[in-house]
């Protein structure tokens, strides 16, 4: 009798460890405000913003050149 007495808490524990904290589950944690690509976007827009300063700064002494290519 004991041994059924045994087996019949434990499955109440185990049944009750997992009905009972379903009951309380909190919400789903919120997306987060980035995610990464609008970050990834600005350094790659701030990149070519560099390249084309520098092209235009380099330019004018590349055009000095005493080498006719066109």
């Amino acid at each position: 009798m004991a041994a059924i007495l045994k087996v019949f808490v434990a499955v109440l524990v185990l049944v009750l460890a997992t009905v009972v904290p379903s009951g309380q589950a909190q919400a789903p944690a919120p997306s987060p405000a980035s995610d990464g690509t609008s970050i990834d976007q600005g350094i790659a827009y701030l990149l070519m913003l560099v390249a084309l300063v520098l092209t235009y700064l380099i330019h004018p002494l590349d055009a000095s050149s005493p080498y006719k290519l066109f």
